[in-house]
């Protein structure tokens, strides 16, 4: 489990460092502390306090569809969208392959070169996965060793 800064934190957070500081010395976000006495915070602390966050709290004043900003989404239909931040961005040629970290999870998208330069993707930015998709696979994992023998079939 990875461990970040407390200034790393804030910046994955979108809050200042001193915000952030001040909820850890009032006790609202959970930490470890190394043997020098630095805090430490966990992925899966960052995970709960982005959770909290409602997905409609914008950042900004909102848009409305009446704004005039033109190439500005305002509404999607989809509802399986996945917050994370950009672990890795690789490009070769017109295709580019985007890394995002959920939790404990990679999601990896293979775009255009075009979108990854229109949309600024940089390693370490946040970002949002929007699936919409007609299938859905399904798959295993390997047998624990104590099951490694087939299960027989009856008839």
């Amino acid at each position: 489990m990875a461990r970040l800064t407390p200034r790393a934190a804030a910046d994955r957070l979108g809050i200042g460092y001193s915000t952030l500081k001040q909820w850890i010395y009032q006790g609202r976000v959970r930490t470890t502390q190394t043997a020098g006495g630095h805090h430490r915070i966990a992925d899966t602390e960052i995970e709960r306090l982005l959770a909290r966050r409602s997905p409609t709290t914008p950042k900004t004043r909102p848009l409305t569809p009446d704004a005039q900003v033109p190439g500005v989404i305002v509404a999607l239909s989809s509802r399986n969208r996945l917050r994370g931040f950009i672990e890795e961005v690789r490009i070769d040629g017109v295709l580019g392959q985007v890394r995002l970290r959920i939790g404990n999870q990679l999601l990896t998208a293979v775009i255009t070169r075009d979108a990854i330069e229109e949309l600024k993707l940089r390693r370490g930015d946040d970002a949002l996965a929007i699936i919409k998709s007609t299938e859905v696979m399904i798959g295993r994992e390997a047998a624990p060793a104590a099951r490694a023998t087939p299960r027989r079939r009856r008839r």
